[in-house]
């Protein structure tokens, strides 16, 4: 299963989520491979620490490789690194590839990822990190995605964002990739004892949209959790949120 967690609108959660649903299921059992599509690397800082700086070999170096027509290019488990957690890998993310992006996009290339994948053994989940835009990588990361999952913080500005982003999946989804679907949209930074968030839940549940059952509260500890390079599973998995992203895991099909 190939997961892309995607929302135009940045601050969302988008790596966090990424990364401790990935180390979910990891902690289960799971042979996983993050994938990080940002070029701000956040998702591979948050796995790797102060290792991402030893990193040698990025997706930056793939995007290379198909830029440079190679007759016999690398296959993509060349640039996929372990990281301090059993079963869980990474693809990490470089600076480098908004210095790639426009070529890749001029040439055409948003399939060379799904078709990389495709190629792909040993994995029995891949979650997928996206930039804060309808970009290059956050198409190519669609298109080679069996489902999209949709982080959504609570407030009346990503009320108005989510409609035009399930607009361009559906819109990915009709002219690159049949298959994508929107697995649901994860409610984030939820405050139980305010009444905003609850209220835009309820009208959005109205309007007949995929919210997930399982929300994500709103913890300092998060902060914690990056700061140490640690997902919550790992750092604290007695916590309430590490809880609650395993019962995120849990509601998603597999």
């Amino acid at each position: 299963m190939r997961r892309v967690v995607f929302n135009q609108k940045g601050g969302v959660g988008k790596s966090t989520i990424a990364c401790n649903l990935a180390a979910i299921a990891a902690e289960r059992g799971r042979r996983t491979l993050l994938i990080d599509l940002d070029p701000q690397a956040n998702a591979s800082r948050y796995v790797l620490g102060k290792a991402l700086d030893e990193q040698t070999k990025t997706l930056a170096n793939f995007f290379d490789d198909i830029l440079g027509y190679k007759l016999f290019p690398e296959k993509l488990d060349v640039y996929i690194v372990p990281t301090p957690f059993a079963n869980l890998s990474l693809l990490p993310s470089d600076p480098r590839l908004e210095e790639v992006q426009f070529k890749l996009e001029s040439r055409y290339k948003m399939y060379k990822l799904r078709e990389a994948l495709e190629k792909l053994q040993g994995y029995d989940e891949v979650f997928i990190d996206t930039p804060p835009a309808l970009n290059f990588f956050t198409r190519s990361a669609l298109i080679a995605a069996d489902t999209c999952l949709i982080p959504f913080d609570c407030d009346d500005f990503s009320r108005r964002a989510l409609y035009s982003l399930i607009d361009s999946v559906r819109e990915i989804r009709s002219d690159h990739n049949h298959g994508l679907c929107i697995e649901g949209i994860v409610v984030n930074q939820y405050q139980a004892r305010a009444n905003l968030p609850l209220r835009l839940v309820d009208e959005l549940r109205a309007e007949g949209l995929p919210i997930l059952d399982a929300f994500l509260s709103a913890s300092i500890k998060i902060r914690e959790s990056h700061h140490q390079a640690k997902p919550m599973i790992y750092l604290d998995p007695r916590h309430k949120l590490s809880n609650e992203f395993a019962a995120l895991f849990d509601s998603l099909s597999h």
